[in-house]
């Protein structure tokens, strides 16, 4: 999908005077964040030879950083110094219209002049994207929540088969899954499952994911064929590492218990499941997934953080004025997002007003077209805010 800045909020002139001569106009007059392109280009290379220098090892916290500040800034570096020598690509081309008789060059001239217009025009689409500022949470691993709604064992039925879409998904993209605790139903549905997916990135794409899915089918124990309406809340959480939050011994109470439900050798047999009541703000976390207390202990602090970690965000949005929120954002959590339609084949992204005719292969984790549509619709909304502003 490709989203083009038209009129004056476009940062190429297109007037067509002068054989293009408005072609190589700077765009800084008009787009100031573009005044600190220079700047970031000269930083890189700072980077570069600090990175050079053997002795960076020496420290590795300051080794650490500057490669991540390296591998963030390279995508920006490299598509402004392409944008750099497509602008002296339209200079050489007009040099020689004003120069050359003869038509046969002139026509050639003419030809490679439009390609660097569209060239430069699609790059500082590129820059303006690359410019926005970043979610300080999108490199984060996430802890996902998905309960079931309305809609009784149908509704934990559907919230199972959400938990395996992510599983597939996050096995697409290479990324570690690790069940937390699940609250199962008769039928083989959960009536609330958590879980963290680790790997690079993973907040920035799943982070759109948090609101009401719907499900529309016949259920199975449908005996006259109506097709029936049931829901699922789905939250996405950033892991919050320790110095994120920082939780107070006196707030937490720690129960331990006999596990419940199938499981290996050691479950109902020895007291390794365990659960943390955070009394300020009265959030309960079961863990009950592995065979060791300890274990158990880890996974439910790890949760409880992100919990916090979640609500403190959440917080702060709430705070900032609507006109600086993301059109499209995290959401609201009580938000419809996601109709998925059995008996037509489709699933419908209501927050852009998307429809994918493919609903068989969304459910086994094909969610990479509807991700990547949501990233260009935010980014989308947050350009022509800036553009509002520029």
């Amino acid at each position: 999908m490709e989203f083009r800045m038209e009129g004056p909020d476009s940062l190429m002139e297109n007037s067509p005077d002068a054989e293009g001569k408005t072609a190589g106009r700077d765009v800084r007059r008009r787009f100031p964040m573009f005044d600190r392109l220079d700047d970031i280009v000269k930083h890189y290379e700072e980077i570069m030879l600090e990175l050079n220098n053997p002795s960076v090892t020496e420290d590795q916290k300051r080794f650490r950083k500057l490669m991540k500040e390296q591998a963030d800034l390279t995508p920006l570096v490299n598509t402004y110094k392409e944008y750099t020598r497509a602008k002296q690509d339209v200079e050489d081309s007009l040099a020689l219209l004003e120069e050359e008789s003869d038509e046969e060059m002139r026509e050639l001239a003419k030809e490679e002049l439009s390609d660097a217009r569209k060239k430069i025009e699609d790059l500082e689409q590129q820059l303006k994207i690359l410019l926005l500022p970043k979610d300080p949470n999108d490199e984060k691993n996430v802890i996902v929540e998905i309960r079931a709604g309305a809609g009784g064992e149908e509704a934990a039925l559907f919230a199972s088969e959400l938990y395996r879409m992510y599983v597939h998904y996050a096995e697409r993209q290479r990324w570690k899954v690790e069940l937390i605790n699940v609250s199962e139903s008769g039928i083989g549905g959960m009536k609330e499952v958590e879980f963290m997916i680790t790997g690079q990135g993973a907040y920035s794409k799943l982070k759109y994911e948090s609101g009401v899915h719907r499900v529309q089918r016949v259920p199975e124990t449908e005996s006259g064929g109506r097709i029936h309406t049931s829901t699922a809340t789905v939250a996405i959480m950033p892991e919050a590492e320790e110095f994120d939050v920082v939780i107070d011994d006196k707030d937490i109470r720690i129960d331990v218990m006999r596990a419940s439900g199938n499981g290996g050798q050691c479950v109902n047999t020895t007291d390794s499941a365990v659960r943390l009541t955070h009394i300020p703000t009265g959030i309960v976390i079961y863990s009950q997934t592995e065979k060791s207390q300890l274990q158990n202990k880890e996974k439910a602090f790890r949760l409880l953080r992100s919990k916090l970690y979640d609500m403190e965000l959440e917080r702060r949005q709430n705070e900032e004025a609507e006109a600086r929120r993301s059109q499209i954002g995290t959401g609201d959590r009580s938000e419809k997002i996601r109709t998925y339609n059995f008996p037509q084949g489709r699933v419908t992204e209501h927050r852009i007003k998307l429809t994918l005719y493919k609903i068989d292969a969304v459910m086994d984790g094909d969610l990479q077209e509807l991700i990547d549509s949501l990233i260009a619709a935010d980014q989308a909304a947050k350009l022509s805010r800036l553009n509002e502003t520029a």
